[in-house]
């Protein structure tokens, strides 16, 4: 599985902790290779699965609170504060986490989410803006900007959402890496409960990062991705990622290892396998 907090080597200024590589068989050959700058040192990954989970954890908090206020987002006493003005046919729903609250997945949030939408909140077809203001989480500045709508059920009988994502991660002042594309995500579990902790979703679709150092990234989703409320890491699903860094198109199979929520995936590429272990 790959971790949401993928890290990037020590060679990278970004850099918290390490990617290990280690050797994996395909037929009778060994592969021990290490990524080169050109790839830059996986660091991609890094960059995408930070603003996957965030940005999947920004709209089920934004759900939760516009379903049940802030009771959904509380840990022995009030996290955020919840606010609703419906006095025009514009409304906004904002989540205040004011200077910073501790919520029931341990993570630290300070600054603001805010909604703006029309009609009612989970309605079919019904969409929503999520904006942010000042708004970290781990101490980690994160500009949100996204539109989601609501598209009712699919024919398995599961809501879904179309989501376009605008989001960053502000390293530096003169250090951002940048997400635009869009995904659809499908709830799998939860959606009907007033709580997070039961929650899963699919993922697909096609986005674009763009790192601090201005490379350019396309990933898409070949096999959709697990989420699950709880587990910091994808469970399943296989990402293809092409740039104009390398060559030869990169393949991340998250589902390596028989699947669960575990640190394990493989990164391939032409006749190269790596087993990556996050840290």
């Amino acid at each position: 599985m790959v971790n949401f907090k993928f890290i990037k080597t020590a060679t990278l200024v970004l850099a918290a902790s390490v990617l290990t590589f280690s050797s994996c068989k395909r037929g009778d050959k060994t592969i021990t290779d290490v990524l080169t700058s050109n790839d830059d040192n996986g660091g991609y990954a890094t960059d995408a699965a930070k603003l996957e989970s965030h940005s999947n954890d920004v709209i089920s908090i934004t759900d939760v609170a516009a379903t049940t206020g802030n009771s959904g987002l509380r840990t022995t006493s009030i996290c955020a504060t919840v606010t609703f003005d419906t006095s025009g046919s514009a409304h906004t729903l904002t989540v205040d986490f004011g200077t910073g609250c501790t919520g029931a997945d341990g993570k630290t949030r300070s600054g603001k989410l805010i909604v703006a939408y029309t009609g009612h909140y989970k309605d079919s077809a019904s969409s929503h803006t999520i904006t942010s203001s000042n708004y970290t989480v781990n101490g980690l500045d994160l500009r949100v900007h996204k539109t989601v709508t609501n598209m009712g059920r699919n024919i398995s009988g599961n809501y879904y959402y179309a989501v376009t994502v605008n989001d960053s991660i502000v390293y530096a002042t003169d250090s951002i890496a940048s997400w635009t594309g869009s995904r659809n995500r499908t709830w799998l579990s939860g959606y009907s409960t007033s709580t997070r902790t039961d929650d899963s979703y699919e993922i697909t679709g096609i986005t674009t990062v763009t790192r601090a150092n201005g490379h350019v990234f396309v990933f898409t989703i070949t096999s959709p991705l697990k989420i699950v409320y709880g587990c910091d890491y994808i469970e399943s699903g296989t990402v293809s990622i092409t740039s104009s860094s390398f060559a030869v198109g990169r393949t991340l199979n998250y589902s390596y290892g028989g699947g669960g929520c575990d640190n394990q995936a493989m990164l391939s590429f032409g006749t190269h396998d790596y087993v990556i272990t996050l840290r």
